[in-house]
């Protein structure tokens, strides 16, 4: 018989171990000598040894989750409670306790942390739809819309939460997206609707007024020109892409009557160069009113001279462009400070420039794709086409953004 401090082998070969609950087989040893037998099932223990420690440092030192370290323990103590090897088996019920400890330890503490984090995100993502939903009210369409846009991101970057609370957010988050792009479109729709209108009318307007260029009834067609030209101011402008040729169709019709007036009424050119004089006094006289001071007094002050300069009446042809330049530019003037005025305290006027505004950049940005893409695929043909419309597209939004600076922003 063979034995050590934890354990021994009788004559049959049957192998003992010493534990607080008295000696526990192990097993039977037949293919050598008992020392051989101890040795062997010593080494089994050394393994458990082992197995623990690394065990220990994979809890310690890793992100081992809390069920596969429990699995792991149970498998390490089933070899331990089948006394299937020879050593101080109490010590490594210890180490697997303690180890059970931590192990219970850590999945409480990242229980808490997930809390933690849980928390964190509802509060994130309530404070998200308290802003979108705040936005949504808003007329700021450009900046509001990418701020939207903005918050998307974050949202996506942001932990799950339980599902209920999650998708009740998600409904508040989601609804006031679409309570502002629902806004936006109507406003814009809105506007479309406005420029188009005023389109028809101005079609109208220069459809008479082009009927009108031919007529010899000098008088009642000068008054009806006026009207019409009164009519013109107050139908609003029409879409950009609209406004300029219509403008230049109806002036163009004007000028051909007024052409024609001129010539019938040659014999008046000693009037009409007396009249140039007085109205280069009158223009000189509002030329005075620049630089704008105090608009009020200056558009009433223009006023004035301009009622004395329309009943003056006409000036030579030849001289008629270069005096009501000037005036015009007195004018210009004057509307330039009452715009600036109007969209400094209009805050309808900031949001459709800032709305203008972000609808260019994005039709700019989408070409630059599209430019991007086709020289990508060697369509340079069509890549240069898209330059081409990309220019233009560039220059309005250069326009608009000069624009949205008048509005501090």
């Amino acid at each position: 018989m063979s034995s050590d401090p934890w354990g021994r082998v009788d004559e049959t070969g049957t192998v003992y171990v010493r534990t607080a609950d008295g000696e526990q087989v192990v097993g039977s040893w037949q293919a050598g000598s008992p020392e051989e037998a101890l040795a062997y099932f010593e080494r089994k223990y050394e393994g458990l040894v082992v197995e623990i420690g690394l065990l220990e440092k994979r809890v310690k030192t890793t992100d081992l989750s809390a069920k596969d370290a429990s699995a792991a323990i149970d498998h390490i103590r089933e070899q331990v409670d089948a006394h299937h090897a020879v050593g101080d088996l109490e010590a490594l019920k210890v180490r697997l306790d303690k180890l059970v400890e931590t192990v219970d330890k850590r999945r409480e503490e990242r229980k808490q942390q997930r809390a933690k984090q849980s928390d964190e995100a509802r509060h994130a993502k309530e404070a998200l739809v308290v802003e979108a939903e705040e936005l949504a009210q808003s007329d700021q369409w450009r900046a509001a819309g990418e701020r939207l846009r903005a918050l998307v991101d974050t949202w996506k970057g942001l932990p799950r939460l339980d599902r209920k609370s999650d998708d009740e957010l998600w409904h508040r988050f989601s609804h006031a997206r679409s309570a502002f792009s629902k806004r936006r479109k109507a406003h814009f729709a809105s506007l479309d609707a406005q420029r188009e209108e005023a389109r028809r009318t101005k079609e109208r307007l220069v459809g008479e007024a082009e009927a009108l260029s031919g007529s010899t009834d000098w008088g009642p067609t000068a008054a009806r020109y006026r009207e019409l030209m009164a009519e013109w101011k107050a139908a609003g402008r029409a879409q950009r892409e609209h406004e300029d040729d219509l403008w230049n169709r109806f002036r163009g019709a004007q000028d051909v009557f007024f052409a024609a007036r001129s010539s019938v009424f040659a014999e008046r050119d000693a009037e009409q160069t007396e009249n140039l004089k007085l109205k280069e006094e009158l223009a000189e006289e509002a030329e005075k009113l620049l630089p704008i001071g105090d608009l009020k007094s200056a558009r009433a002050a223009f006023r004035a001279i301009n009622e004395r300069w329309e009943a003056i009446g006409h000036v030579p042809r030849d001289s008629r462009p270069k005096v009501e330049g000037r005036m015009h530019a007195v004018e210009r003037a004057l509307q330039e400070a009452e715009e600036t005025e109007w969209r400094r305290t209009n805050p309808e006027a900031r949001a459709r420039a800032a709305g203008l505004t972000g609808q260019l950049q994005a039709a700019v940005d989408k070409l630059r794709g599209q430019i991007d893409q086709a020289r990508a695929q060697g369509n340079n043909a069509k890549a240069d086409k898209l330059e081409r419309e990309l220019e233009g597209r560039q220059a309005l939004l250069d326009q608009a953004l000069k624009g949205l600076e008048e509005f501090g922003g």
